[in-house]
């Protein structure tokens, strides 16, 4: 009776944790920082049904995994309704709050939000900024995040203020994943496995198996790790 009892369990845990996979793959890639009030509790909702299906053998598995599937299909109408309505998005996600303007903070925006000034001087502090009066904008995300904009003179230096033109820098293409060629990867850059051994051979590595990872930029120069 013990053993049958723990099989059950464990099926139901194996089934809710797809089924919970399934749902947080259907409902779109977001941090946690990124979530909406909705979405975070649709996320909670889920959390809670999964928690009370397992918990209780009286409950049926299949009421859990139709809950489940139900507050997906919510949260998924919902996130197209947001998008195709900018009134409905207003009152689900809320609007953006300017809490600094012009190096001056807003106090009754900060009143209205509930937003400490130890906080917000935090979040100026994590984005290496000392001075209030050192930012143009500082805007309160829907999602919590602050986005600031230092004023012009307190900016970086970057390559187009100095009037220098930089190469692009795209993303590095995998050759070489744990000993394993990545062909398809070599026949976008138009190259052979016979030019990736020579390329290697210059390097003193003679075997694609003691590779670790090796990737190509698009300079065309190469990054080899071996395996240890």
């Amino acid at each position: 009776m013990v053993g049958e009892s723990l099989s059950l369990l464990l099926l139901r845990v194996v089934l809710f944790y797809f089924v919970i996979l399934a749902s947080m793959r259907l409902m779109g890639k977001r941090e946690i920082g990124q979530l909406s009030v909705f979405d975070l509790v649709v996320s909670v909702m889920i959390a809670e049904v999964a928690a009370m299906t397992l918990e209780s053998e009286k409950m049926p598995i299949m009421r859990g995994v139709v809950i489940v599937a139900l507050l997906v299909v919510l949260q998924i109408s919902m996130s197209w309704l947001t998008l195709k309505s900018v009134t409905l998005r207003s009152i689900v996600e809320g609007k953006p709050t300017l809490l600094i303007a012009n190096g001056k903070i807003r106090d009754d925006e900060m009143r209205r939000t509930r937003y400490s000034l130890s906080d917000l001087m935090t979040q100026l502090r994590e984005k290496d900024i000392a001075t209030v009066s050192d930012v143009e904008f500082a805007i309160l995300e829907t999602t919590g995040k602050l986005s600031v904009f230092p004023k012009a003179e307190k900016r970086p230096v970057t390559p187009e203020d100095l009037g220098l033109t930089v190469p692009r820098t795209g993303l590095p293409l995998p050759l070489i994943v744990d000993g394993t060629v990545m062909d398809g990867n070599l026949e976008k850059i138009g190259q052979t496995r016979f030019w990736l051994k020579n390329e290697l051979q210059k390097y003193g590595h003679s075997e694609f198996r003691k590779i670790f990872y090796c990737s190509i930029d698009n300079q065309g120069s190469l990054f080899i790790d071996p395996k240890e």
